[in-house]
């Protein structure tokens, strides 16, 4: 056994290695005794803080649903419009999360793991996705900076379900386009073209330059 090398409890140590292997290789093949074994702990010790591998994996998703929460406060102004506008300094759920996360974080291959998964928690973080991108059009629509469309929700869903790709494709953009969407330099060149095609569709004129790109 090994010695916890910070100031971390001993169970958080466990459930942020049980969040490294559950992101790096799913729920169905990692066991207890993998868990233990990266945390530096015994497998008894495990079964005595949670219970059961379901009961660590509910405090890992528990987990997860926090920080994304507390993450997605950064888009939630009092209109709701944060969301996708410019000059509101956040301009989409993937920019906030790659400018708060190291590039080697588990919480984005985990998050696409668990909107994938037939869970309780799957279900309410993306419910909570969905109900942000709806108050984001909302807000966005009332300050006039974007129309609501003849079907919100429906506009709503799909703002949502491309901002989401990014996490759902992220290995396959990365072969395509030889950069992680998801690290800085990454969004430093999809930013401007996704904020480019949100203000004025595919006939807008490009974006600015970023830098050197391929």
């Amino acid at each position: 056994m090994r010695s916890i090398p910070d100031d971390r409890t001993t169970r958080a140590v466990i459930r942020d290695e049980a969040l490294r292997l559950l992101a790096a290789h799913g729920p169905e093949t990692v066991t207890v005794r993998q868990i233990a074994a990266a945390a530096g702990v015994s497998p008894g010790l495990i079964v005595h803080h949670f219970g059961s591998k379901e009961g660590l994996r509910q405090e890992v998703d528990q987990y997860v649903l926090d920080v994304f929460e507390a993450m997605l406060g950064e888009l939630t102004g009092e209109s709701g419009a944060k969301l996708l506008d410019p000059a509101a300094g956040a301009s989409s759920l993937s920019e906030v999360f790659a400018r708060h996360l190291p590039d080697d974080s588990p919480l984005p291959t985990y998050l696409r793991r668990l909107l994938l998964s037939e869970t309780d928690a799957g279900r309410l973080l993306f419910r909570r996705l969905y109900d942000l991108s709806r108050a984001a059009l909302d807000g966005l629509a009332t300050a006039g900076l974007a129309a609501p469309g003849n079907d919100p929700a429906v506009r709503a869903a799909v703002l949502l379900a491309n901002d989401l790709a990014l996490f759902l494709l992220r290995d396959r953009l990365t072969e395509v386009l030889g950069m992680d969407p998801l690290s800085a330099e990454g969004m430093t060149r999809w930013a401007p073209e996704m904020l480019s095609i949100y203000a004025g569709g595919l006939n807008a004129a490009p974006p600015p330059p970023q830098g050197d790109t391929p």
